[in-house]
């Protein structure tokens, strides 16, 4: 893990990191999303395979979102955007699902099936912010159990593909009337369960990775996770800011295209 010493190598991630804490923090996306296709260059383009190194990117972007949420949703909630009772009850599946995923299931997907899955749901969750249909006035988020069931499966699909969930939480919630800033905001808060749960399941499940590559923590890179997490979390509040001072299709157009770009990126990768 030596490569991480390049200088060119380290700016690289400091501008990842500072790019994916500014959109972490105005679409409360956790920055994963983004993170994923570059880190997975970069590890190819310095000798790993490309398997471990869509494994090894996925986690570490996770592992990233830990530091970022906790900024982010900082600058949120002195806003009050943040809709806890919707967090608080969505919490506890996303716990579960993230533990299944991350700490079982991971391990046993090949990569390219990893890459095609994290382009098609972000595909997915573009078109229907960007076209889908309004919600209807009487359309309201499910109680407890519901919201429950429905963060497990968050958390799930999550720890396949290392985002902070938002991909699927902000259309699930725009869709049952939340406005869309408290939409962004709550995915933001969201982002810390769902990267607390999936990061132990990459340790566990990558300790072999460990002892073949110094600098790895499971799947985790330390390296390129200590850079990334400096400067993703001095730029969360900024974008958290521009995200407060846009209009509610300004907002929903910039998440769309952004998502559409990084899926098209990733079934490039996948199909390369």
């Amino acid at each position: 893990m030596g490569m991480f010493l390049e200088p060119t190598l380290v700016g690289g991630l400091l501008l990842l990191g500072a790019v994916a804490g500014f959109l972490a923090g105005m679409l409360g996306i956790g920055g994963g999303m983004m993170m994923v296709p570059f880190l997975t260059y970069m590890l190819t383009q310095h000798g790993i395979e490309p398997g471990l190194a869509v494994k090894m990117a996925i986690a570490t972007s996770m592992a990233t979102i830990l530091f970022t949420s906790l900024s982010s949703v900082r600058a949120h909630h002195q806003r009050g955007a943040v809709q806890w009772p919707i967090v608080r009850h969505l919490a506890p599946g996303i716990v579960l699902g993230g533990l299944a995923a991350g700490g079982g299931v991971f391990a046993l997907v090949k990569g390219q099936a990893l890459a095609l899955s994290f382009a098609l749901f972000v595909g997915f969750s573009a078109t229907k912010m960007l076209v889908g249909q309004k919600a209807s006035a009487d359309r309201q988020l499910p109680g407890p159990w519901g919201l429950a069931a429905v963060g497990s499966g968050i958390g799930f699909v999550s720890g396949l593909v290392g985002a902070g969930g938002a991909f699927i939480s902000v259309p699930f919630m725009t869709r049952c009337n939340v406005p869309i800033h408290q939409a962004v905001a709550s995915s933001a808060a969201l982002g810390l369960p769902i990267a607390l749960a999936n990061t132990v399941g990459y340790v566990l499940s990558g300790w072999h990775v460990s002892a073949a590559m110094p600098g790895s923590l499971g799947y985790l890179v330390l390296p390129a996770l200590g850079i990334i997490a400096v400067a993703s979390v001095t730029m969360a509040p900024l974008g958290a800011r521009a995200a407060h001072a846009m209009d509610t299709r300004q907002l929903k157009r910039v998440f769309a295209l952004l998502l559409y770009s990084l899926a098209g990126y990733m079934v490039w990768r996948a199909l390369a």
